[in-house]
């Protein structure tokens, strides 16, 4: 029989710094158990015990405290991040039914040891999970010790037996004890012997066998020079040392291996506590769902059933959830189950939408191909709109639902303001979208799932189609169950967001902003941008011919054919072959990313045309076949434009990417000429002049710089003239790019190493020019300190607008953690100001075009730029709105600067 014991302040200890902090809606945090939680589980698999128990310290002093007063007394207090997760850890735990085991006065290493002594004692074998090396004094035939260590969320371990412990240290385990008698523990604050480090302690007990032998040893013939009398006048401190670091085996525990034979978790509470944590992974592999789900499935309500007045009834788990303090949507006994209407008649659907239209809001959820619509407004009872029962009405549905009349509660309004743009109807009435409020509330959150935000805002986990369907739920009413429980989800989720957007003063940005953008963004994914098909098969035939051209070249340089997208084998080319100078190695080969090219750039003429052909490459499988693969059969390309996903709040678009087009490049510029307008058409495209510099100056309130941009000049010429101390007039080109190159690189936190990369020069000369800027900026410095103060203090920094982005990481232990951290507290209000404002242009220039009942139409926006296509008969009329509409979005202290120009291409416009 084996037993499995846990050291759980060790293990805890250790999850918590090698998993990244992690926290519920509710300000819980979760890392250390999750971690703990994972590692418990991986060594359960491997190791397979018959029984499971943990053991934890206990607060207050133990009998090594009252021996020795120094005893740990150069430890860090617990973090109150990790302390905030004790108590609940343990609860977890014991709804688990894993014994706890701690006795108040002595350590857990005490407590471990007595147990694997009885262990040992019942012919039971031990396995005593840790962090900690301490343990390895308790290694013996019967006792294994599993020392852990977690980093980057994953756990390795080693088995400690009797021979590898010999073989690692040179003695038996129990001469550990002697090994820090001599050489202490600075983490316990074990004195050990002053001098004696762990060389020359092992080297001692490697001759001499134990303590005891040292000093029975001590001569100054037997230690040479100064070891004698570092002994011998330390001898007091070892023998104290050797009392201190021995774990004892006699602690008053009760136990017995029989009292820790592993039994079934009590699987409703580990389901609420997962629930609460969020731990929805966990839930999955412990089958925690599927237990909750058993009950209502065995009492035989399966399937909706006919109700009297021909409506149905379905089970109320798979429909909505009344309660929100409720955790489980699904574990309600089987009988009960909740009326459900499924009208089939235009009076029946006249009469729901009445009702809709009265509500304070509806919550809505549809199928992918808008079939199927379940609604729910909390007060009425839950309806599904089917088409296959409603027939023509269905469109009338339809139409009535989105024209405005009804408040609906949606979760991804974008995408569903797309597909209702895309069939042509009416796409008004939305007042609240789930997702975007989650997104604002927590733009670093990354993801926005209907099933995870439920979770962690309500405690609800809502059901899957899976288990429905292996419920033998019928695979239609099982879709209608999963929109139904969604519609429960929204009307949960209202609340607790709309309080969080309250709270934190977000209201104006989400429904002045960012709701009504995304009917603007959807009209635009519909619309697509034209391209010039055979143009591109052009291209893209001269990039294949020019990736076969450079590939030859780089061969010829390397003296043989190999795999050139191979980082190992291109760095076995550069570094042994070619003997050029070796950047960084990593544990797969030497790093060839472009940052160790571009320092190779002038060592070998084989540099540039690597970079060449890995330019090339990305053209042609990025830009040109890429785009070739999602051209319509109307000759359009359709992004998608995520307004849900960058920290600072700028939209980003995928699939394709057209935010990401090189610019700076001759072959960058030559995709924009494949972008077209419709015949008879041209583009107008706009683009704000140094928005991010404005921004920078009317929110920082630098007198200097407001100035600059107020008196029209050119702000790099006047920047390079008061960095530099010359008159403008004698600013040299290289002196304005100096400029440049800081005013941006202020934006971003810029480095003096980074920036002495970008200009060339000594890391001293980039240093002087941040120096000499922030001294003639001084506005700007004082602002970057305060938003990074600020940001320390309060866990974020915001846009001028209200838009939080949060930094925990500023409070980092780490030093180049909190540096990137600093960076982005003073990016972030900058960038994601910009970004607000190039939202507001949108609205602004969408509703303008629509007023002036022009047929011109927004069709891309990449950053700072906006591209309208139009009649050309309009063009003129159109650049006029959109630059006046752009320069009107904010009223900042310095003037907002758009340029619109016209083309016959995106190329054309841009130029």
């Amino acid at each position: 029989m084996k037993l499995m014991i846990f050291d759980g302040n060790s293990v805890i200890n250790r999850a918590f710094y090698g998993v990244r902090l992690l926290s519920t809606r509710d300000g819980q945090y979760t890392n250390a158990i999750y971690g703990f939680l994972n590692i418990l589980d991986k060594v359960r698999q491997e190791e397979r015990p018959d029984a499971l128990c943990v053991a934890f310290d206990l607060k207050g002093p133990t009998f090594r405290h009252e021996r020795y007063e120094q005893y740990k007394a150069t430890r860090h207090g617990m973090p109150e991040e990790l302390a905030q997760q004790m108590p609940v850890m343990k609860q977890v735990l014991g709804a688990m039914n894993i014994p706890i085991y701690a006795c108040q006065g002595w350590e857990a290493d005490d407590v471990i040891g007595t147990i694997a002594k009885r262990c040992a004692a019942g012919d039971w074998d031990c396995v005593v999970v840790t962090g900690d090396r301490d343990s390895l004094q308790l290694v013996d035939e019967h006792v294994t010790v599993k020392l852990v260590v977690t980093k980057g969320g994953q756990t390795n371990s080693t088995n400690y037996s009797p021979d590898l412990f010999q073989e690692e240290y040179g003695f038996e385990p129990i001469r550990l004890i002697d090994l820090k008698a001599l050489m202490g523990d600075s983490s316990d604050n074990i004195p050990g012997v002053a001098g004696v480090g762990p060389k020359t302690a092992t080297e001692l007990l490697k001759k001499y066998g134990t303590l005891e032998g040292v000093y029975e040893n001590l001569t100054p013939q037997n230690m040479k020079g100064k070891l004698f009398e570092k002994l011998e006048s330390g001898k007091e401190n070892a023998y104290l040392s050797y009392e201190l670091a021995t774990i004892r085996l006699d602690a008053p525990v009760d136990f017995s291996p029989g009292d820790a034979l592993v039994a079934e978790p009590d699987r409703k509470a580990l389901y609420e506590l997962f629930l609460r944590l969020g731990f929805v992974k966990l839930i999955d592999k412990y089958r925690l769902r599927s237990a909750a789900f058993s009950e209502p499935l065995e009492a035989g309500q399966k399937e909706a059933r006919p109700a009297a007045d021909g409506n149905e009834t379905v089970p109320l788990f798979s429909a909505t959830v009344r309660d929100q303090s409720a955790v489980d949507p699904m574990q309600a006994a089987g009988e009960q189950a909740i009326e459900l209407q499924i009208p089939e008649s235009k009076a029946e659907l006249e009469a729901l939408l009445a009702d809709w239209k009265q509500a304070e809001r509806v919550a809505l959820a549809v199928s992918e191909d808008l079939e199927l619509l379940a609604l729910d407004d909390a007060g009425n009872k839950p309806a599904v709109l089917r088409r296959d029962r409603l027939g023509s009405a269905f469109d009338t549905a339809l139409s009535e639902l989105f024209s405005g009349k009804i408040r609906l509660l949606v979760h991804g309004a974008k995408e569903l303001l797309r597909r209702l743009s895309e069939r042509c109807l009416p796409a008004d009435g939305i007042v609240f979208d789930t997702e975007l409020a989650a997104y604002l509330l927590d733009a670093a959150r990354g993801k926005y799932e209907l099933p995870r935000l439920a979770l962690d805002y309500c405690h609800i986990q809502l059901p899957v189609q899976k288990e429905l369907m292996e419920a033998g739920v019928p695979a239609r009413e099982a879709k209608q169950a999963l929109l139904l429980s969604e519609t429960a989800a929204l009307l949960a989720l209202y609340e607790p967001l709309q309080a969080g957007l309250k709270e934190q003063k977000l209201e104006a940005l989400f429904y002045d902003m960012d709701l009504p953008l995304c009917r603007v963004l959807a009209e635009m994914e519909v619309e697509g941008v034209l391209v010039d098909a055979e143009a591109l098969h052009r291209f893209d035939r001269m990039l294949r011919e020019r990736i076969v051209e450079t590939q030859a070249e780089v061969y010829r340089y390397a003296g043989g054919e190999f795999n050139l997208n191979s980082p190992k084998q291109l760095g076995e080319i550069l570094f042994v072959r070619l003997d050029l100078p070796a950047g960084k190695k990593t544990k797969t080969g030497w790093s060839t990313n472009v940052e160790v090219l571009e320092k190779l750039r002038d060592k070998h003429p084989i540099i540039g045309c690597i970079m060449e052909y890995r330019s090339l490459s990305k053209l042609q499988a990025t830009y040109a076949e890429g785009l070739l693969k999602v051209v319509g059969p109307d000759g359009r390309v359709r992004t998608t434009f995520q307004n849900t996903v960058t920290a600072t709040g700028r939209l980003s678009s995928t699939e394709p990417n057209l935010q990401n087009i090189p610019v700076r490049t001759d072959l960058g510029a030559e995709i924009r000429k494949m972008f077209v307008p419709a015949p008879g058409w041209v583009f107008v495209d706009a683009d704000y002049s140094q928005i991010e510099l404005r921004v920078l100056a009317h929110m920082a309130g630098d007198e200097a710089m407001q100035a600059a941009f107020n008196s029209g000049e050119d702000v790099h010429r006047v920047t390079a003239s008061q960095v530099f101390s010359v008159p403008l007039e004698e600013v040299t080109p290289q002196m304005r790019r100096s400029a440049k190159a800081v005013n941006f690189g202020i934006v971003y936190g810029i480095s003096e190493f980074s920036l002495a990369e970008d200009l060339g020069v000594s890391r001293a000369e980039a240093k002087a020019y941040i120096d000499s800027y922030l001294q003639k900026y001084h506005g700007v410095r004082d602002f970057m300190a305060a938003v990074v103060e600020q940001g320390t203090q309060a866990g974020y920094v915001a846009t001028l607008y209200g838009r939080r982005r949060y930094l925990p990481q500023l409070r980092d232990g780490k030093y180049m953690v909190r540096e990137a951290a600093r960076r982005m507290a003073m990016n972030s209000p900058i960038q994601g100001t910009a970004a607000d404002i190039i939202k507001l242009a949108m609205l602004r220039v969408d509703r303008a075009l629509k007023a002036a009942k022009l047929q011109a139409r927004l069709v891309l926006q990449v950053h700072d730029e906006l591209i309208v296509e139009c009649p050309e008969a309009e063009a003129e009329a159109v650049k006029a709105l959109v630059t006046r509409e752009m320069e009107a979005a904010a009223n900042l202290s310095v003037p907002l600067q758009a340029e619109a120009k016209s083309g016959r291409s995106w190329y054309e416009a841009k130029e």
